[in-house]
């Protein structure tokens, strides 16, 4: 069934019709009312909204490079570091986490792709190659710390050290979800990373906006997701267990209707009720093509991790974030060489599958894909604490890349520069609250319009900054 078909049935609220059908009946129309009701605008708080604009993007799908990458490295080609590799840089010092030393010329061969003449290095090859006239790199982002813990939570929440909703709970609250059956926020990533759950909940929205984190070092959809199956109590009468415990929650919650807390708890109880239904479904790639499991390298964890999210996308699930790595695996202090083409070696082929197959099946207009990490590293060499060879990079926060593709977002275009040496960001700075103030026109919002009332005051994704890049914008 069809969102449009979706949003014709007048259906009423699942808890009256199963009400009166009694538990035998309701449960064998459970799953159909279920996938009507968020359409029609029943009482779950993931049914679907409008946006308050025209949306471009439906998705969105965050690759989170996890630790930093390297932007002179990757998309940010700097002859001059070549040249002045070995050599103290002009620009003095660079203000940063640790002490850093003369220039470190890339180890990586840069080329240009694409009718659009994209640069990038040999580290996204097969990204670059099919796809660059898709790809849009800012390069002139910044943030506002070199730590990690702090900078994640920005990328994610837009705020270094309070516990803030991420982007993620702020669209599922602002759109719902089209599918009822699944989470409208799901986290893949294989183990924590810093700040681990920080970076997906959703802090004073209602939880059941929060992220559902999968552990993607796990493979089996019944491990994937703890409990999704109770052998011991067969579906009926888990339905009728949950009726009960509703019934007696709805009564409690009477006298205390300001409880978001209460609601929320009732709200995830169904949503992992429902679950059951088609979460393994989405989550079992062996279904696919051999095809599709050559091109996704789906013995790779990311390669499994990306074709899941194309998967849940089409399933309807609103934001999907895919992070390549536990801690931060990005994170090269020593041996960039080795570790950055290591790391491309996992990335770079399944990335540009998720591309190619989002493309073929009509879905890259409709999602919006981001890529990048926390922030960048340092042109310079980082010293190595007690002596040895240096051999990589600190951390950066003052000049970094980012890409997107899809969901409204020009393609062939590099955006913004960082100087000569790709150490600061120059030129059509971009922070991360533009990056969220832009994502969020392309979903169909004003960002200072998407806002939720808490302790007195009306709170937003970008705070009290942020513009929209339009020049971004297709």
């Amino acid at each position: 069934m069809n969102m449009d078909q979706q949003q014709s049935l007048a259906v009423p609220s699942r808890r009256r019709l199963l009400g009166a059908a009694g538990t035998g009946l309701g449960l064998l129309a459970l799953p159909g009312l279920l996938q009507a009701e968020g359409a029609d605008g029943g009482d779950s708080p993931l049914s679907l909204k409008s946006p308050q604009q025209s949306a471009r993007a439906k998705h969105v799908v965050h690759i989170y490079l996890n630790g930093g990458p390297s932007q002179v490295d990757t998309w940010d080609y700097k002859p001059e570091l070549t040249k002045w590799g070995g050599k103290r840089l002009p620009v003095g010092n660079l203000t940063t986490e640790r002490e850093t030393g003369v220039a470190l010329a890339s180890p990586f061969r840069f080329e240009q792709y694409g009718d659009s003449g994209l640069w990038c290095s040999d580290v996204f090859q097969k990204t670059a190659r099919w796809h660059a006239d898709r790809i849009c790199v800012i390069r002139s982002m910044f943030a506002n710390t070199p730590n990690h813990e702090q900078s994640m939570r920005l990328m994610n929440t837009g705020s270094e050290r309070l516990s803030r909703p991420s982007y993620g709970s702020w669209l599922t609250y602002g759109l719902g979800c089209e599918n009822q059956n699944l989470p409208g926020f799901v986290t893949l990533c294989p183990g924590l990373p810093v700040a681990d759950s920080s970076n997906w909940r959703s802090a004073f929205l209602p939880g059941i906006y929060q992220g559902t984190w999968l552990d993607t070092r796990k493979t089996s959809p019944v491990e994937l997701i703890a409990n999704i199956r109770n052998p011991q109590t067969p579906p009926a009468e888990q339905r009728r267990q949950l009726d009960l415990l509703q019934r007696v929650n709805r009564r409690h919650q009477q006298s205390r209707q300001e409880d978001a807390t209460l609601e929320a708890r009732i709200q995830s109880f169904e949503l992992a009720y429902r679950m059951q239904m088609q979460a393994t479904d989405a989550l079992d790639i062996s279904g696919e093509s051999r095809a599709i499991h050559e091109l996704y390298q789906t013995d790779t964890v990311h390669g499994r991790q990306l074709l899941t999210a194309r998967r849940l996308i089409e399933r309807g699930v609103r934001v999907v974030q895919c992070y390549h790595g536990d801690v931060q695996p990005w994170d090269s202090h020593g041996n960039i060489a080795g570790e950055h083409a290591r790391l491309g070696r996992e990335a770079d082929g399944p990335i540009a599958a998720f591309l190619t197959d989002l493309a073929q099946r009509g879905l890259l207009d409709e999602t919006l894909v981001l890529c990048g990490g926390e922030f960048g590293r340092t042109p310079a060499v980082e010293m190595p604490i007690g002596g040895g060879v240096p051999t990589g990079r600190d951390h950066n926060h003052h000049g970094f890349s980012v890409w997107l593709a899809g969901g409204g977002v020009r393609g062939g275009l590099a955006y913004g520069s960082t100087d000569e040496f790709g150490y600061r960001a120059v030129e059509d700075r971009v922070h991360v609250h533009d990056l969220h103030a832009t994502m969020l026109h392309l979903m169909g919002f004003d960002h200072e319009r998407l806002t939720y009332h808490h302790s007195g005051r009306d709170f937003r994704l970008t705070d009290v900054h942020g513009r929209v890049v339009h020049e971004i914008l297709a």
